[in-house]
């Protein structure tokens, strides 16, 4: 098993639908204890019951994956109860419904702030608290989340499109500066699937169709599929990649028009 005895943080955790889920399911029977966060104290019923199958699991709630001294505190509790983790699994992202609804140019100031903030910044956070509260084992892997979005106009996905440029490049610098440390920094650009998130990007379904019908395997990705990606760049399986965009879309990111 690529993660035998191995403690993953899932950050981000919110529904069986979840690409985090996936990954979740994907590291477990790869051997993983899993070590979640979620929003919302009133979530606690529905997010234990959700990760029951997941034996020994811990779940922690992270009102806050941008604010400083919230991931610090929730950081520090994690790291006294469970001690040193070998992973972290980076699901975070938000932008306000009328920035994806609307044309990109008029994005508000606070809308555009709320969207890096939130699905950016929050990875770069993450990162430098697990570093300073000496939270990492050696040789961790750091996985995110993107989309091909951040790279090709993709109509309806808008702010979240600059969001995730700006995740992609921080991607780089940190796997530069944690490098140092043997401690590697990916991320994985899931195809399009049907999660509570992608609600809220117009016609949906409409992208579903044309990755069917363009990709090279002619047929959409699955949370299963992104998670067996993501356990592969969470293992040692992959100790020579950092600082990459690995696509999990089934081609599709490859053809022209």
């Amino acid at each position: 098993m690529l993660l035998k005895d191995k403690k993953i943080l899932i950050i981000g955790i919110r529904n069986k639908w979840s690409i985090s889920f996936g990954i979740a399911k994907a590291a477990y029977e790869n051997g993983a204890k899993l070590i979640f966060t979620y929003m919302g104290e009133d979530n606690k019923e529905k997010i234990e019951e959700l990760i029951s199958e997941f034996k020994g699991s811990k779940a922690y709630v992270l009102n806050g994956a941008s604010e400083d001294e919230i991931v610090r505190e929730v950081f520090t509790k994690i790291k006294d109860e469970n001690g040193k983790i070998d992973g972290i699994v980076h699901a975070v992202a938000h932008a306000n419904t009328e920035d994806l609804h609307n044309d990109f140019i008029y994005t508000s100031k606070e809308g555009f702030s709320h969207a890096c903030d939130v699905s950016s910044y929050s990875f770069v956070l993450v990162s430098r608290m697990a570093k300073e509260l000496d939270m990492l084992n050696e040789k961790a892997s750091l996985v995110t989340l993107t989309y091909h979005g951040s790279t090709k106009v993709l109509e309806g996905y808008n702010v979240m499109g600059v969001a995730k440029a700006a995740l992609e490049a921080s991607v780089r610098y940190l796997a530069e500066n944690l490098g140092k440390e043997e401690i590697r920094v990916n991320a994985v650009s899931a195809g399009p699937i049907k999660t509570l998130s992608a609600k809220g990007i117009k016609d949906f379904n409409s992208i579903l169709n044309v990755v069917e019908e363009k990709a090279p395997l002619h047929k959409n990705v699955t949370t299963t599929q992104v998670g067996n990606v993501a356990t592969f760049l969470l293992s040692q399986m992959s100790d020579s990649i950092t600082g990459q965009i690995i696509y999990a879309d089934n081609g599709y990111n490859i053809m022209g028009v």
